[in-house]
């Protein structure tokens, strides 16, 4: 396992690249720590190139395990120091594992084309941890695609990568630039569009959640502009007993997407499509020691 000492190695600028800007497509993701790595792998996602931190490597940890499964797979796979893993990992306390992976761009229309789509549509949500949480409860209450719009946060930065704790490698997600024409084209396909406010709108347990079925969801504080509101068939509000007058959008969004699960369960089910090893390595950035 050839070491990296320097914080100039193509390893680190790279992981560095995509700390700072996303790839915009989402088709090469930075992964920090055990858990998205390992994700990863079990999804199916070719991993471009893994570094583990010296210190790792020094017992029997599960990164050094992982590491080594990944070595036997073929996957280039780097031992850092700990010093220029620091420069590696975004986060404050560094993990002892990243890669940076390859994924296949989930496909719009099918997202839309989903025979029994209960669809999440998340518009001008700013905070990527937020983003990432309401990804994590779309995949676990049974939610088939994420459609992100507006001035929403990236769905593949890696700090909505970890905030989705992995459901963002797995479910279908996908960016739409304009909300407007987002759900325009849900209209066009006749599904029922639900529009989350905190106020005035049916009780959720009142809701009919069957169907082919939008539910809108929109910023932090602000929630959802008049016209996206407008463009919808109805309101729902998650109910509150006083003081409290609102709820972080991804809890909000949990209870909903949860009563929307007791009617729909177990037609509505989401589908985890594997996104299948990327076999063109020569798309693959060449990582070298340096």
């Amino acid at each position: 396992m050839d070491l990296i000492s320097s914080r100039q190695n193509a390893l680190v600028r790279a992981c560095r690249e995509l700390a700072d800007a996303a790839d915009p497509l989402g088709a090469r993701v930075l992964l920090d720590g055990l858990h998205l790595v390992r994700d990863a792998r079990d999804a199916g996602l070719r991993l471009e190139v893994v570094g583990v931190a010296s210190s790792r490597l020094a017992y029997d940890s599960e990164e050094r395990q992982l590491a080594e499964r990944c070595d036997a797979d073929g996957t280039p796979v780097y031992e850092v120091t700990d010093k220029a893993f620091a420069a590696i990992s975004p986060v404050r306390t560094p993990s002892g594992l990243v890669a940076i992976a390859r994924r296949t761009p989930s496909d719009l229309e099918a997202i839309y084309g989903h025979p029994t789509a209960f669809v999440l549509v998340v518009t001008d949500v700013q905070d990527p941890g937020n983003l990432g949480a309401l990804v994590r409860a779309a995949e676990a209450g049974g939610v088939t695609g994420v459609l992100v719009c507006g001035a929403s946060a990236h769905p593949f930065s890696w700090k909505a990568l970890r905030g989705s704790m992995g459901s963002a490698l797995r479910l279908p997600i996908a960016s739409v630039a304009d909300s407007g024409t987002c759900l325009r084209r849900l209209q066009d396909l006749q599904f029922r569009i639900i529009a989350a406010v905190p106020r005035d709108g049916r009780d959720p347990d009142a809701i009919n959640w069957s169907g082919r079925l939008a539910l809108v969801v929109g910023a932090e504080g602000a929630g959802l502009r008049d016209d996206i509101r407008d463009a919808c068939d109805e309101g729902v509000t998650v109910p509150m007993t006083p003081p409290v007058e609102s709820l972080n959008v991804a809890v909000a969004t949990a209870i909903l997407i949860y009563a929307a699960r007791r009617q729909r369960s177990p037609v509505a089910t989401t589908t985890r499509p594997s996104q299948g090893p990327v076999h063109d390595r020569a798309t693959a950035d060449p990582i070298r020691r340096r």
